[in-house]
């Protein structure tokens, strides 16, 4: 179908454009973009449709460079289908899912499996990330350059970290060869120990075993040694406490190839929301204090922290409906992401162009994909979004398969509401024309 976008704000960190004006989509690509493209000369319906996009911002596709998708093997909890029918009604039009699926995407014929599957089922992009080790393991590497040719974008063991260093920089060494980027899950399990939650006064009050900032410190730290070593791309996933943020901001000073990420409930939540006991305020690495919530938005803001990743991480009643030291972690965020991301708009910690860039150009660059940009000739990725339409977050509504989110309801502000991959509307409100 032929798209002909009227009278929208359109917001592109790329060309830094903020401006109203007409996007025109024909063949899945943006055919022009300015004020006036006139309807008279759009082609008739059903071939072709126009939609008054006034008042509302049009921006590129999200991409969410961290989530999991549990397809193979755990679908139960999610799958590609599904998680990508989460995306679209979040405003994403291109996912990487992680490797710890069952089997492990250590190989071509997962991979071909996930891009298979995508092709047939979902209603988004889907880019893998192969694992790292063999099995997530941490003992040998996997396959990198069958892994590459496949199709993987980049390569991550995460749910694992990787404990033994010599491997680490082996992988770095390697993945530098194949123009690929490495995201680490740091920690260091010798310190999280039997830790269920952060490690302060509110794990004390309340007698759950606690996990210090070091936990991750120390392993970003390590990370970003073996980098400046190799001259390899490290990517750190899901930062989450203020000496991680430090310590990547002085990397970057110093000329290391490191970028990293944030999630959105690390911005937005501390360890206080644990106070209830609820399993699905258990996440790794843990909610933390209200100091490492301040620094991460400070990291936002300065650029040490580049992207805004979701680390969807589906779980079903099974896993979560336990007591909080045998619930598994992790929270799912596709369609929670945008407006907890504009919050830091509304609270004036980001500009707007900012918090766009975070969430579509930046996550493109890292993963190396031809996306997060709007202009002629490019894939027609885009999200349409009301940054007045104000909603409670009500899970049992939700496209994922699972249910687990802290933010159940919550009264935010700022919804995709029209989602289009390469020119075919995936996703729409009831209520827009």
């Amino acid at each position: 179908m032929n798209l002909l976008i009227k009278n929208a704000r359109v917001v592109d960190p790329a060309s830094e454009t903020d401006g109203r004006m007409d996007v025109l989509v024909e063949g899945g690509k943006i055919a022009k973009m300015g004020q006036g493209i006139p309807e008279s000369k759009f082609p008739p319906l059903p071939g072709g449709r126009v939609i008054d996009a006034t008042g509302n911002l049009l921006v590129p596709g999200l991409i969410d460079m961290h989530c999991h998708l549990r397809e193979p093997g755990l679908e139960y909890k999610e799958t590609i289908e599904s998680g990508s029918r989460a995306g679209a009604a979040g405003g994403y039009t291109s996912l990487a899912c992680m490797a710890n699926t069952l089997p492990v995407n250590d190989n071509r014929a997962v991979t071909e499996y996930i891009l298979r599957q995508a092709r047939e089922k979902a209603c988004t992009h889907i880019f893998p990330i192969g694992a790292v080790t063999k099995e997530l393991k941490g003992e040998s590497l996997a396959e990198i350059g069958e892994l590459k040719e496949a199709g993987v974008v980049a390569l991550s063991d995460d749910g694992k970290p990787l404990m033994n260093a010599g491997l680490l920089r082996r992988a770095l060494e390697y993945a530098r060869g194949f123009g690929l980027t490495i995201i680490s899950h740091c920690e260091d399990l010798n310190l999280t120990s039997q830790g269920v939650m952060n490690e302060g006064f509110v794990s004390t009050t309340l007698g759950l075993r606690g996990i210090p900032n070091a936990a991750e410190e120390v392993m970003v730290l390590r990370d970003i040694a073996l980098a400046e070593l190799t001259g390899a791309s490290l990517h750190i996933a899901h930062v989450s406490t203020a000496g991680s943020v430090r310590a990547i901001r002085q990397a970057k000073a110093r000329g290391v190839k490191v970028t990293a990420e944030t999630a959105p409930h690390y911005f937005t939540l501390t360890d206080e929301a644990v106070r209830g006991y609820d399993p699905n305020t258990k996440m790794n690495p843990p909610l933390r204090k209200t100091e490492d919530v301040a620094t991460v938005i400070a990291g936002l803001k300065d650029g040490t922290l580049d992207a805004i990743a979701t680390d969807h991480a589906p779980q079903t009643a099974i896993e979560k409906d336990v007591e909080f030291d045998y619930a598994a972690g992790g929270i799912i965020g596709l369609e929670t992401a945008l407006p907890l991301t504009l919050r830091l708009v509304q609270e004036g910690h980001l500009t707007l162009m900012e918090a766009i860039e975070k969430l579509t150009l930046k996550p493109a660059h890292l993963l190396g994909l031809d996306k997060g940009r709007l202009k002629v000739g490019a894939d027609a990725d885009l999200t349409l979004i009301d940054l007045a339409r104000e909603q409670t977050v009500e899970v049992s509504q939700f496209k994922s398969k699972s249910r687990n989110s802290p933010f159940q309801g919550w009264r935010l502000k700022g919804f995709a509401i029209l989602t289009i991959v390469a020119g075919r509307i995936v996703y729409r409100v009831p209520e827009l024309s």
